[in-house]
């Protein structure tokens, strides 16, 4: 039988421990089970080595994002203003005179953004709000509103530049209600399909793909909005870019993930670029 044995002052105390018989404990129900517990078998170690590689080529993705961002950023930073001036009266004259633009009767488009080098579209937007189709019926405009940090964004009618106040980065966005204190309609809630989406981005190529800021607002509501669109059988709409020369990069510098979103088309000072069969189709290019 084990002994224990303990060091006291007392000696008499001293033997009568080192004599006192000592019965080990069993290991407790858990730890038992613990050491009679398989060793991981191939398909959870090849399950859990599959995790940590997907979560390194997103990190290693969004890395690769993030520094082309900055070139970007950069690339818009150094631009000429008189050089800029004219890129934007240039896309916006293309943009204008096409007529898969003046065709479209509902249409999404950004509100420009001179603090982000955004591409201007205030020409853009005041002939959609002033301009009719050949039948005389004015066109209908949406135009976004962010709603919080998690890439929730709505996209509201308007129907004149007194709709919209700054937000509170000085960006211009729809009001949430009208004078009358009436919800704006959200096209997600609209009855008709839109025609046209007029998207901003920081870096686009020939191939489709585009670079947001990093927010995810855009994707996430074309997502949403081509959802709608396939559950009520309607037509999709074009999604046409707007683009300086700067942000035109190489096929193969931008790099995607499932939830990044695709353009048909981009317009950049030197004309239309169609991608999409969508675009080639509707452009008649």
């Amino acid at each position: 039988m084990p002994t224990r044995t303990r060091t006291y002052m007392s000696g008499r105390l001293l033997v009568a421990l080192m004599t006192q018989p000592c019965t080990l404990a069993a290991p407790p129900p858990l730890a038992s089970s613990i050491l009679r517990r398989p060793p991981p078998s191939f398909s959870q170690r090849f399950i859990a080595t599959m995790t940590t590689n997907n979560q390194d080529h997103l990190d290693a993705l969004f890395k690769q994002k993030r520094m082309l961002r900055t070139k970007v950023r950069k690339a818009l930073k150094s631009m000429d203003p008189v050089l800029r001036s004219q890129e934007d009266d240039a896309i916006q004259s293309i943009v204008l005179e096409a007529p898969w633009f003046k065709s479209s009767q509902r249409l999404c488009a950004y509100i420009s953004c001179a603090a982000l080098r955004e591409v201007d579209t205030s020409k853009v937007l005041a002939e959609i709000l002033q301009g009719s189709d050949k039948d005389g019926v004015r066109k209908k405009l949406y135009v976004p509103r962010v709603e919080d940090k998690n890439s929730h964004m709505r996209m509201l009618h308007i129907s004149s530049v007194d709709d919209m106040v700054a937000n509170s980065m000085d960006i211009l966005e729809p009001a949430a209600v009208d004078a009358d204190g009436n919800e704006r309609e959200d096209v997600l809630q609209a009855s008709d399909p839109v025609d046209l989406l007029l998207l901003p981005g920081l870096a686009f190529d020939r191939s489709g793909r585009r670079l947001g800021r990093g927010g995810g607002y855009y994707d996430t509501f074309l997502r949403n909005y081509q959802e709608l669109v396939k559950a009520r059988n309607w037509k999709q709409p074009l999604l046409v870019a707007l683009s300086y020369s700067p942000q035109i990069v190489d096929e193969g510098v931008i790099v995607v993930t499932e939830h990044d979103v695709s353009v048909d088309a981009l317009v950049s000072p030197a004309g239309v670029i169609p991608i999409s069969t969508t675009a080639i189709d509707r452009m008649k290019l």
